[in-house]
C-alpha cells in the first residue's frame, strides 16, 4: 500500500499561540525539566487522549506505580509532536518504554499523510531512543455514527500496522476494547464526546496496556524479547511477547 511521500504531517511546527497565553509552550517546557528531574521507566507520548489518560484512577493505580511520566498535550497534530521531540522531549532521559498515540486531530490530512506523520515520529523516537521499546496504539474509532474519520482512522491503522511490521523494538497495539457496537454506534457512556474516553472507558481500553508494560519492563535486559516487533493484540498481549 503505497505511502505519500514528504507529506507535511512529517514536517516539525510549533503550535501558533492563537490564544497568546503560552500555553503549549509553557506545557512543553514544563515536561522537559521533568526530564532532567526524573528517571522515568515509561514515557507517554500523544495528545488529548494521552494527556487526559493522567487524570484517571486508572492512571493513579496501574500506570503511575510504573515510574511513568506523561508528556501528552491535548490538540496536538504530528508535526506538533515530532516538534517537541525534536526540541528535546527524550533527550535526557533513557526510559525502557515508550508508548505513542496520535494522529486524530490531523483530521484534514489523508490516511496515507496522517501514517507517514506516525511513521516519522517512530523514526525520530528510534534514532533518539535506540534501545527503548516503543508501543504504537492504534487510533480509537472516533463519531457516534460511522462516518469518513472513523474510516480514516481504520485506514491509517493499517498502513501502521503494514509498515512497523518487522521494526525492532517497535510494536502495534490495538486497544479498542469494541466501542463501536454491532450497530455501528458509539455510546455517550464510553465517549461523551465520540472522541475523548470517560475513566470507565479508559479503563476498558488502557488496563491490557499495563500488562503489556510490564511484560516489556520484565524483559527489557532480554534481547530475544525486548528486540521484537510486530502486532499486539489487547487480548492476546502474551502470545506476541
Amino acid at each position: 500500500m503505497a505511502v505519500p511521500q514528504h507529506a507535511p504531517t512529517t514536517i516539525p511546527k510549533a503550535v501558533v499561540d492563537l490564544a497568546g497565553d503560552g500555553r503549549w509552550m509553557s506545557q512543553h517546557n514544563r515536561f522537559i525539566a521533568e526530564t532532567h528531574d526524573k528517571e522515568p521507566e515509561v514515557v507517554f507520548l500523544g495528545d488529548s487522549l494521552i494527556q487526559q489518560l493522567q487524570d484517571t484512577n486508572v492512571w493513579r493505580e496501574l500506570f503511575q506505580p510504573l515510574h511513568c511520566l506523561n508528556f501528552g498535550i491535548g490538540g496536538e497534530t504530528t508535526q506538533n509532536l515530532l516538534w517537541r521531540i525534536a526540541e528535546g522531549t527524550l533527550d535526557v532521559i533513557k526510559p525502557k518504554v515508550i508508548v505513542l498515540l496520535i494522529g486524530t486531530n490531523n483530521f484534514l490530512n489523508t490516511a496515507g499523510e496522517v501514517a507517514e506523520g506516525i511513521l516519522e515520529i517512530v523514526r525520530l523516537i528510534r534514532e533518539k531512543q535506540p534501545l527503548s521499546q516503543l508501543l504504537v496504539l492504534e487510533l480509537l474509532p472516533r463519531g457516534e455514527k460511522p462516518n469518513r474519520q472513523r474510516e480514516k482512522n481504520s485506514h491509517t491503522n493499517q498502513i501502521i500496522r503494514e509498515q512497523l511490521r518487522d521494526t525492532p523494538r517497535t510494536a502495534v497495539i490495538n486497544l479498542d476494547p469494541g466501542f463501536v457496537a454491532e450497530d455501528g454506534l458509539i455510546s455517550p457512556q464510553d465517549m461523551p464526546d465520540y472522541v475523548h474516553l470517560t475513566d470507565k472507558s479508559y479503563r476498558k481500553a488502557f488496563t491490557p496496556l499495563r500488562d503489556i508494560i510490564i511484560r516489556y519492563l520484565d524483559s527489557a535486559e532480554l534481547p530475544s524479547t525486548s528486540t521484537q516487533g510486530g502486532l499486539i493484540s489487547r487480548d492476546h498481549p502474551a502470545d506476541e511477547l
